[in-house]
């Protein structure tokens, strides 16, 4: 075998093992995420169940209040109405019902 040939295969090698590493890291990751969903899921359930009452336990209060905090916060945000962006900016373009109609 030439040096040339043993470059060759060694490189390949190489590239064979990177490819390897590269997809348990893929399939890593997707595990991981899996698991993360699962928990997501999980979450949403005991809550359901606690807000049903069907769910009762002090170490769960906690995690509960929070939820219900971020969820109130979230809705808080949600309600806030646009602020109009006043006329006289170059910025501000006419809304559809200000804009006169094309000919």
């Amino acid at each position: 075998m030439s040096f040339l040939d043993k470059v060759k295969a060694g490189v390949k090698s190489g590239a064979e093992q990177a490819a390897t590493k590269a997809q348990a890291e893929i399939d890593r990751l997707q595990a991981k995420r899996a698991l993360q969903q699962a928990f997501g899921e999980l979450g949403e359930e005991t809550f359901e169940l606690v807000g049903r009452g069907e769910l009762d336990h002090a170490d769960l209060q906690p995690a509960i209040d929070r939820i219900r905090a971020a969820k109130s916060e979230l809705d808080s945000i949600g309600q806030e109405p646009p602020q109009p962006q006043p006329a006289d900016e170059p910025d501000a373009e006419p809304s559809a019902a200000e804009s006169p109609p094309s000919s």
